[in-house]
């Protein structure tokens, strides 16, 4: 599991630093301003359902019994049931397409409905949501095609897919934006674009895997009866963490002009331990754990469980501390250029801290999810996350007066920390969680290291960062405090027992 953990994970820093830069030129080119609030919400609608109907609902309830029949039977019948079961779901996605590109000034205004009253930023917004959402059925289909390869553990694929999506909406934006009447449009093609080519590239490694994808019409068998009644509580529950980032936006569009775009540059440095921890660690434990229940070895699934959750802290802990002591001098150095002014930059940095404070439970959620998708049960992850929902959408609109912009980040921090504890609960009510030894010395070790590097990180910051405008002395200051921070944090870790590097090493060697 480890392997593939770091596979993935390596992957999406990869992806995730090009999606810095992807920001970095976003916020250059466009700052907070309408074109790139509607540019914004363009990209936002289609990662909306490819989260619904891709990673979140398709693949929690297609993973396990995928991974189950190629146990049980063998290749051809995993490689039957994915075409299958990637045939029904473009049929709904195509039709899904159909209607939102006829009714799109309708779902564009759910989505902002704060930008209604400004016609001209409105038709930006369904302009340009209309030509960014064929990249939805697209990004969909590719999931369900990574869920079969994670299936079979062949994890490199997948996880690299992403950087695509990253390098064609750069490029598009540098090469096209003088061609187009906006930046906004050239982005929105390339994301388009990058839809059909990640497509393509996992085709091609499903078939290197074995997998046999070619469209087949779907038949009733057991394999598929079972996964349409897995995927109605699966598509609920992800609808409901769909709905949370939904109503975000609605209260972001509702708040002063540019905190949507505000916003989202906060969420993409907070998604970066996020997406390199929490979904590496979610992706790879999964299919590890199907495996484990469906061999009969309980204790070894448990064991599994607390190496991911002791693996997940000891890497977010130290990225929750960093993101809340230097969100200025990151978010700085990563934006304040161009159109993107100081205040701009100042709103982003407290954003960040405010998202920084909820890391730990969303990775933990990523990581408390996977058990109950392996023993089958998607319906209590539906019901905590209805209770989640509910805390969020009441938490946004109790903070959007008193907090403004942070009102957002702080409901969703707090309902992920909501979600976390519910779901601990219910896997240790289970039996499926029992936290052992190693792992609650490991973690109190790891809390004591994360106080070390704050203190040297906070020292250090009057000595090594000078914000200078235009100058790379900035940049060069930040690197020296993430490197100062990162050694701090191992060096202590490695003297109070929090992690044991040469065993990690010996692990990594043997594979």
């Amino acid at each position: 599991m480890l392997r593939g953990i770091l596979t993935v994970g390596g992957w999406t820093m990869a992806s995730r630093v090009l999606g810095f830069a992807r920001d970095i030129i976003i916020a250059t080119l466009l700052g907070t301003g309408a074109v790139a609030d509607a540019a914004l919400v363009a990209m936002r609608l289609p990662n909306l359902f490819r989260r619904l109907f891709g990673e979140g609902a398709f693949n929690s309830a297609f993973v396990p019994g995928f991974t189950a029949l190629e146990l049980a039977e063998g290749r051809e019948a995993s490689s039957r049931f994915a075409a299958e079961a990637a045939s029904a779901l473009a049929l709904v996605l195509l039709v899904l397409t159909a209607l939102s590109e006829i009714y799109m000034p309708f779902v564009a205004g759910l989505m902002a409905p704060g930008f209604v009253d400004n016609p001209g930023k409105f038709a930006l917004v369904v302009a340009l949501c209309r030509i960014s959402f064929p990249y939805m059925p697209l990004i969909c289909l590719a999931a369900l095609v990574s869920g079969a390869l994670n299936g079979l553990h062949r994890f490199a694929a997948a996880a690299a897919a992403p950087v695509v999506f990253n390098v064609v909406t750069i490029a598009a934006m540098l090469l096209l934006r003088h061609r187009l009447p906006t930046e906004g449009h050239a982005l929105a093609i390339g994301i388009t674009v990058s839809g059909v080519l990640q497509l393509a590239m996992l085709a091609v490694a499903a078939q290197h895997a074995g997998l046999d994808l070619r469209p087949r019409w779907p038949r009733a068998s057991p394999a598929i009866r079972l996964l349409l009644r897995r995927l109605g509580p699966a598509l609920l529950g992800a609808g409901v963490t769909q709905i949370n980032l939904f109503v975000d936006t609605i209260v972001a569009s509702l708040l002063p002009a540019g905190t949507v775009s505000v916003l989202y540059y906060a969420d993409r440095v907070a998604q970066l331990p996020l997406g390199t921890i929490g979904v590496a660690v979610g992706t790879a434990l999964l299919p590890t754990l199907s495996r484990l229940l469906h061999a009969g070895d309980v204790a070894g699934a448990r064991s599994q469980l607390n190496r991911a959750l002791e693996f997940g802290l000891f890497l977010t802990l130290p990225a929750t501390l960093g993101l809340g002591v230097i969100a200025g001098p990151i978010v700085t150095v990563l934006f304040h250029h161009g159109a993107m002014s100081a205040r701009a930059t100042a709103l982003t940095a407290t954003a960040l801290a405010a998202y920084a404070s909820g890391l730990p439970a969303y990775v933990a959620v990523r990581i408390l999810t996977p058990p109950f998708y392996a023993r089958g049960d998607t319906a209590t992850p539906v019901r905590v996350g209805v209770a989640t929902m509910v805390v969020n959408v009441v938490l946004n609109f109790a903070f959007m007066g008193p907090f403004g912009h942070l009102g957002p980040p702080l409901a969703s921090a707090v309902a992920a920390w909501f979600n976390t504890v519910l779901l601990w609960v219910l896997l240790a009510r289970d039996g499926a969680l029992v936290p052992d030894a190693l792992l609650r010395r490991r973690s109190a070790g790891m809390v004591a290291s994360g106080l070390a590097m704050v203190a040297v990180v906070e020292a250090g910051a009057r000595f090594l960062y000078r914000p200078v405008e235009g100058a790379h002395l900035a940049w060069l200051g930040l690197a020296a405090l993430i490197g100062l921070g990162a050694a701090t944090y191992l060096l202590a870790a490695q003297v109070s027992g929090a992690a044991d590097l040469r065993a990690l090493r010996g692990r990594l060697a043997r594979g």
